[in-house]
C-alpha cells in the first residue's frame, strides 16, 4: 500500500493458539511490552476446552480457531480481514488486476455481501448486477453466516465454470436467481479519449499495480492524437481505491514535484508517513518512474475532477491532493469517507509478503489526511461543484452507502457521528421516489455509461473547463458531520 504501507513484506504477527496455551503471554506494543489479558484468554480456553469435549458431535478444532480469529478481526471495522493461504493467494491476485471470478466489488451488510459496484467488463456487470444488490445465496449455500472471505472462496473458481447467485434489488423489493460463468477478470483500470478537439477523458476504475504505467500509456496517446490539449477530465467516478502509491503517482502527474500529496497517521512509527510527489513515495519497488515519458503540458492543462459516493480510499487521496492544492475543480457528490489505511501481514515471520505460504491479516493501521491536514474517515471530500447525475437531479443519491453507513466504522477523529435526522428523510422520500421509478421499462432505467455522449456529469465538466454555464445540483447537499453535545 504504497512505500512503507504498500504491499510487500511486513512484519508477522504472533498465532492465537500459543495464547490459547500459555498463562504468562507478554506482547510488543508500541515498542514497549504489555501484559495481554490473561483471564480472558483462560475463558476462551475454556470455551474451547468445553466446546471440544461436550458439543453433540466432534468439532474441526483448526476451523473453530480460524473462526475466532476471523471474528476478533472482523469485530474491528468493515476493512479489518484475516486471510486463510487460499484467501491470501485470491487478495493479492485481485491487486494485481486479474483472477477468476465473477467481477465485483463486495463488503458485507447484515451479514450478506452487498455489492459495492460491478468491475466493468466482468462477467457480474454483463450480468446486471447493481451497486448496493444483496447477495443471499451462493449457488446453494446462504449468506448469512458466512464471513466475506468464505463468500468470496465460493464465488472464485476455476475458469469456465458456473456459480448462481441469488440476489436481493432492495429498491426493486425482488429477489431474483442470476447464473454467471467465472472467467479471469483482467481488469483494464483505464480507460480515455479525445471527446472533442482540444478537449480530454481520462476515467481510473480502480488503482491497481499497473494502473500508473496505463495511466501514462493513455495520457500519452490521448495528447499524440491532440497536441494542443486545452483541458482534462480526470474520471474517479465509482473507483473503490486500490494501492497508495498509485494514487500518489496520479497525484504527482499533475501536481508540483515534491508537494504534499497525502499523511497518514496510527500507533506504530510505520504508519507515520508525509508522502510527497515524487519518485521515491510512489515508484514500486526499483523500477523506472512511470510519469518521466509525461507531457510537460499536464502539469498546467486545466483540470476537472469527476468524483462521487462510490469515490473511495485511493481516489480520494488524489481528489483530496488535487482539491487542497487548487489543482483542478472538483465535480460530482460527496464522496464514500474511506479514509483509513489497510496494512497486509504475513502471519509467519520467516516471510515477507510477497512469498507468504501460509495465511495473512488485513489489518487498519492508520487514517489518511489531504495536505490541509483534514481526515477523510467517514466524512469523504466534498466537490467544489455539486453536479447531478442527470438533467433531472440525483432522487436516489439519499439511498447511497457511505463508509459513515457501514457498521463498526471507524470515526475520523475529528468529531463524533450521530445520525443526521435530515438524511434519514430524504432517504424516505428516495425511497417513494424509487417505488414510481421501478414502474418504467427496464431500458428507461438504466444509466448512461460513463464517457458517452449522454453523461450528464461529463457533460457539465467540459462546460467548467470551457467558461460556460454550468448546471449545478438540484438535490444533493453535503452530510455533515455532527459534533455530541459535551
Amino acid at each position: 500500500m504504497g512505500h512503507k504501507l504498500k504491499i510487500t513484506g511486513w512484519i508477522a504477527l504472533g498465532a492465537l493458539a500459543g495464547a490459547l496455551t500459555t498463562v504468562s503471554l507478554q506482547t510488543v506494543a508500541r515498542g514497549t511490552l504489555e501484559p495481554l489479558p490473561l483471564e480472558e484468554l483462560q475463558q476462551l480456553a475454556a470455551v474451547f476446552g468445553m466446546i471440544k469435549s461436550d458439543y453433540v458431535e466432534p468439532v474441526d478444532e483448526k476451523k473453530m480457531i480460524t473462526d475466532a480469529i476471523s471474528g476478533m478481526v472482523s469485530s474491528l471495522d468493515p476493512h479489518s480481514q484475516y486471510f486463510d493461504k487460499k484467501s491470501l493467494k485470491e487478495f493479492k491476485e485481485g491487486t494485481a488486476g486479474k483472477f477468476v471470478g465473477v467481477g465485483i466489488e463486495i463488503t458485507q451488510e447484515d451479514g450478506l455481501v452487498k455489492v459495492v459496484s460491478p468491475i466493468e467488463g466482468s462477467p457480474a456487470f454483463r450480468a446486471g448486477l447493481k451497486p448496493n444488490d444483496l447477495i443471499t445465496k451462493i449457488d446453494d449455500t446462504a449468506v448469512k453466516g458466512l464471513t466475506l472471505n468464505e463468500a468470496v472462496k465460493r464465488m472464485r473458481g476455476e475458469p469456465d465454470t458456473k456459480v448462481l447467485l441469488t440476489i436481493f434489488r432492495k429498491e426493486e423489493n425482488r429477489t431474483f436467481p442470476v447464473t454467471i460463468v467465472r472467467e479471469e477478470i483482467k481488469q483494464k483500470s483505464v480507460r480515455g479519449k479525445v471527446v472533442e478537439p482540444g478537449y480530454g477523458w481520462i476515467r481510473i476504475s480502480q488503482f491497481q499495480e499497473r494502473t500508473v504505467d496505463d495511466f501514462a500509456a493513455k495520457l500519452n496517446e490521448m495528447y499524440t492524437q491532440d497536441p494542443n490539449m486545452k483541458g482534462l477530465v480526470l474520471d474517479l467516478r465509482n473507483d473503490p481505491g486500490g494501492l497508495l502509491d498509485a494514487a500518489v503517482a496520479v497525484s504527482a502527474a499533475f501536481l508540483p514535484e515534491n508537494v504534499t500529496v497525502v499523511s497518514t497517521n496510527g500507533q506504530t512509527p510505520e504508519s507515520k508517513q508525509v508522502l510527497k510527489a515524487t519518485p521515491q513515495d510512489y515508484r514500486r519497488r526499483s523500477g523506472s518512474d512511470p510519469l518521466k515519458s509525461l507531457p510537460p503540458g499536464i502539469k498546467k492543462v486545466p483540470l476537472v475532477v469527476l468524483v462521487n459516493e462510490g469515490s473511495a480510499s485511493a481516489s480520494e487521496i488524489v481528489a483530496g491532493a488535487l482539491q487542497d492544492h487548487n489543482r483542478g475543480k472538483l465535480m460530482g457528490s460527496q464522496t464514500f469517507g474511506k479514509g483509513s489505511v489497510q496494512t497486509l501481514r504475513c502471519l509467519d515471520a520467516r516471510y515477507s509478503l510477497d512469498s507468504c505460504p501460509t495465511t495473512g491479516l488485513k489489518i487498519t493501521t492508520a487514517r489518511y489526511y489531504t495536505p490541509s491536514g483534514k481526515s477523510i474517515q467517514a466524512k469523504g471530500i466534498i466537490p467544489d461543484v455539486m453536479v447531478d447525475e442527470t438533467p433531472e437531479g440525483s432522487p436516489f443519491a439519499a439511498l447511497r452507502t457511505r463508509e459513515a453507513d457501514l457498521e463498526k466504522h471507524l470515526a475520523s477523529g475529528q468529531g463524533e457521528e450521530v445520525k443526521d435526522p435530515a438524511h434519514e428523510k430524504a432517504r424516505e422520500e428516495a425511497l417513494k421516489r424509487l417505488e414510481d421509478e421501478m414502474k418504467k421499462p427496464v431500458a428507461e432505467r438504466r444509466p448512461p455509461e460513463f464517457g458517452s455522449d449522454k453523461d450528464f456529469q461529463l457533460t457539465q465538466a467540459l462546460n467548467q473547463l470551457k467558461g460556460k454555464p454550468v448546471l449545478v445540483s438540484k438535490t444533493l447537499v453535503e452530510r455533515k458531520e455532527e459534533k455530541k453535545d459535551n
